[in-house]
């Protein structure tokens, strides 16, 4: 009988849930609605439901050993959700005390953010097998992180260190969506690569640029990499101005973890060379010498998919190990 666990990623919208195995592969996989109402305990009857519909559907044939969570505002060490503010519930919420009630029969359930969550499945079913010390950096409508020390991750005094993505990059600078001015989110996130492309439209009047027909809430990232791909001289600079600020939030990590090495996930990295480039080019000019040639920036190994079912199952794998 094969041993899988649990996979479930709360999103703003749906919930993504699926059942993994040791090796990574999603046995199966299905959604439900993140509630909009607000009501934890038929959100977790919904969970607890479709969790065993799952697992009725593979009867016979593997054996769960538990439940790994990646969500907003999660605190690995309480089991909560702390005020997330893209979720419609209020306050704390006690999620992995209520999935216990609720899944007496789950062994073991853990909870944390969405980043650290995908840095644990990069140890333990992608490129950092081996590694006891990384970071991964994920790239979307934020950029979260999750840092491995030592073969675990850092959640420091309160369950939620890890957060590079608010490394202050430009005192002054735009607005994050966290409220402060400046951050690396603010710059490298998906709309941060949006902001400085129509930055640049406006500075160089780039109307034969092929952004340049395109309205602010219609421009996505992955038009900035369609238009670089043709040679857009408009797209090229986005993609060399946030491998510099990338860079530099990099190197504040790289300082203050000394990793082997630090892994780029999300959206804006299946454009390859053109965004790593120019990080690796500007990366070695902010490093101090004793850490100049010797840490490496990869691309995450997880599939993008299945990557946030997969990376919080991988929660398990840790808990059954400290067992």
């Amino acid at each position: 009988m094969k041993k899988v666990a649990l996979g479930i990623d709360i999103g703003g919208t749906n919930t993504a849930i699926g059942v993994v195995d040791q090796e990574g592969d999603v046995l199966s996989k299905t959604s439900i609605p993140t509630p909009k109402d607000g009501n934890v305990d038929s959100y977790v009857a919904s969970i607890a439901a479709t969790v065993r519909e799952l697992l009725a559907g593979l009867k016979g044939m593997v054996d769960c050993e538990g439940i790994g969570i990646g969500a907003p505002n999660a605190n690995y060490y309480t089991g909560n959700i702390e005020h997330a503010p893209n979720l419609a519930f209020k306050g704390v919420v006690p999620l992995v005390s209520l999935l216990k009630s609720a899944m007496p029969e789950m062994r073991n359930i853990a909870l944390t953010n969405d980043a650290n969550a995908a840095a644990m499945g990069e140890m333990i079913y992608g490129g950092a097998k081996g590694m006891k010390n990384f970071v991964m950096y994920t790239l979307g409508t934020g950029v979260g992180s999750g840092i491995i020390v030592n073969g675990d991750l850092v959640y420091g005094h309160d369950g939620f260190a890890g957060e590079c993505g608010h490394t202050m990059l430009v005192p002054g600078g735009r607005a994050c969506g966290c409220g402060i001015n400046g951050h690396l989110e603010a710059y490298c996130s998906a709309g941060g690569m949006k902001r400085t492309a129509f930055e640049l439209l406006a500075y160089y009047n780039a109307t034969d640029s092929l952004l340049a027909n395109k309205s602010y809430n219609d421009l996505e990232s992955k038009d900035i990499y369609n238009a670089a791909v043709q040679g857009d001289k408009i797209a090229l600079k986005v993609f060399e101005i946030t491998g510099d600020y990338l860079a530099r939030g990099l190197a504040d990590t790289i300082h203050h973890t000394s990793p082997e090495a630090i892994f780029l996930f999300g959206g804006p990295t299946a454009a390859g060379d053109i965004l790593f480039n120019p990080i690796k080019e500007k990366l070695e000019g902010y490093l101090l010498a004793t850490f100049k040639g010797k840490v490496k920036i990869l691309p995450s190994k997880l599939k993008l998919g299945d990557a946030a079912i997969v990376g919080a199952s991988s929660l398990v794998w840790k808990e059954v190990e400290k067992a």
